[in-house]
């Protein structure tokens, strides 16, 4: 059985930093990275109870990720982040897992293309298709999938989201944020010392994604994008990470449209910090709350 939770944010931090500064050095190529991301992925553990079943969703690879019981009534569509260019369902499995359980949802974790080999639109117009998917083929009401991400995963279902409502007249029932990455272009992040991110892998892996396009287009930078429209949204980020500022003005946005928006800033934790929910109490007690959040829009009980 994993080990409950017990590491200190404090101690978790500074066992990350040096970790994070490794992983995500801008000297390693985009293929290293992903590598060396999969391999520090079983440092995350998962919840008992936990079903990992390999699907396909839109003709790309996928997991469909419960606990407890299997069948399930509601869905949560789940982008992972890594820049856009890295992350997997391997980097993402123990998050994805711990939302199932506080959501009592089937997670549905899309392994959506990458940049460099992919640059934008292929991760919006995957993310796009399998939402249309899981409700087209997997028997799921509009009303009972919501989406979520985190970092460019979080910018990307905010971008996936938009085109829903825009290109498709379907809006979620609720759309959960982790540090949401929703301008890659901006090159005005604040010089802090961030546990996870670092300007060099940042920017190039926003480069990567662009490749050349447009960087105000709403799809890519979903700051840009006019929110009306955008259903009951949860934003958590952690205050002293390198998208604070930019996660504050896209939830002002948002508020300011109209939007049901709740912006949960954490003092205590960093980046994605949920990625460490098997390992540090708040950060179990952050992802809980996050499933909570989007169980209750979806009108389901956990269990």
């Amino acid at each position: 059985m994993p080990p409950t939770p017990q590491l200190s944010p404090r101690v978790a931090r500074i066992a990350l930093r040096p970790l994070f500064r490794a992983l995500l050095s801008p000297r390693w190529s985009f293929a290293t990275q992903r590598r060396l991301l999969d391999l520090a992925a079983p440092l995350q553990f998962l919840p008992k109870d936990t079903v990992v079943r390999p699907i396909g969703l839109a003709g790309r690879p996928a997991e469909r990720i419960t606990v407890g019981a299997t069948e399930r009534t509601t869905a949560i569509l789940y982008l992972h982040g890594g820049a856009y260019t890295g992350g997997s369902l391997a980097t993402h499995r123990s998050l994805a897992a711990h939302l199932a359980a506080a959501s009592g949802a089937a997670v549905y974790v899309l392994d959506y293309r990458l940049a460099p080999e992919h640059p934008y639109p292929a991760a919006l117009n995957d993310a796009e298709a399998a939402y249309l998917e899981l409700v087209s083929e997997h028997g799921f009401e509009v009303s009972s999938i919501a989406i979520a991400g985190d970092s460019a995963g979080g910018g990307l279902a905010a971008a996936t989201t938009h085109r829903l409502v825009d290109r498709h007249g379907i809006t979620p029932p609720a759309l959960g944020l982790l540090s949401p990455w929703t301008d890659p272009a901006a090159r005005d992040l604040p010089d802090v010392n961030d546990v996870v991110l670092n300007k060099g892998w940042v920017y190039s892996s926003a480069e990567a994604y662009l490749a050349g396009g447009d960087p105000t287009d709403p799809g890519y930078a979903p700051i840009h994008a006019d929110p009306t429209g955008l259903p009951p949204t949860l934003i958590q980020v952690g205050t002293a990470e390198m998208f604070h500022p930019q996660v504050r003005q896209y939830a002002e946005k948002l508020r300011a449209a109209g939007v049901e928006v709740t912006l949960v800033e954490q003092p205590e934790l960093w980046h994605v910090a949920p990625l460490q929910a098997s390992l540090v109490p708040e950060a179990a007690a952050a992802i809980s709350d996050f499933g909570v959040f989007l169980r209750d829009r979806m009108g389901t009980r956990a269990g």
